[in-house]
């Protein structure tokens, strides 16, 4: 497997960690193994990430709930603080924002029991990802929020190859012009497969299992 790269920002706490090769997430192939793993977990990082998504919502969104998918808590606890703190102008300051996670049941399908429910009736609710690319899990994240009778404020993203899932719109730190050479393809269709080029590692947002 190639070596790490990282990809930098004017924030020095912000960058994106990838290698380059041939992987398989659940819904497609791509050329780039994104790790967003110590953003998730490192509270420096998170802080950091979450300082650059805050900016998008401060102002204009008022945002009851964030919905974290992809192991994104502590960067959702870290943009709730943002939003709410005292010291900026913002459509949410002294208020709460309720921090919620989803259950999955067969088929990749999200539901929340009766006590998370009231955190997501009538509420604005922002879906956060650690991606967005092929949009599937956001689309679950949307249709989860709008069955249990919440309003999609928005879905925000560390890395996203797309502006808009389904009518909303999406906000993330990094996007494929970081990469200058980012492709993704469905499975069927992969030109990496077709040529014999063997898949180096299965990834999704908990990381990658190298392939022998």
């Amino acid at each position: 497997m190639a070596a790490e790269m990282k990809i930098r920002t004017k924030n020095k706490d912000v960058y994106l960690r990838v290698k380059k090769g041939h992987f398989a997430t659940m819904h497609s192939h791509t050329n780039y193994f994104i790790d967003v793993t110590t953003q998730k977990m490192r509270l420096s990082e998170a802080k950091a990430v979450a300082s650059e998504l805050v900016r998008n919502y401060r102002t204009n969104t008022i945002i009851d709930t964030i919905l974290c998918i992809d192991g994104m808590e502590v960067i959702g606890t870290c943009v709730a603080d943002g939003l709410t703190s005292e010291h900026y102008l913002n459509m949410n300051a002294h208020q709460t924002i309720y921090v919620v996670s989803p259950e999955f049941i067969t088929g990749g399908q999200m539901m929340f029991r009766d006590n998370l429910v009231p955190m997501l009736a009538g509420k604005n609710v922002l879906v956060l990802a650690a991606s967005v690319t092929t949009g599937k899990s956001a689309l679950a994240a949307i249709d989860a929020v709008q069955y249990y009778g919440g309003k999609i404020a928005g879905l925000a993203a560390i890395f996203a190859t797309v502006d808009e899932c389904d009518g909303h719109p999406v906000c993330s730190v990094f996007n494929p012009n970081d990469l200058g050479d980012y492709v993704s393809y469905k499975p069927h269709k992969c030109p990496f497969c077709q040529e014999g080029q063997k898949i180096e590692a299965i990834v999704n947002s908990f990381g990658y299992s190298a392939l022998a």
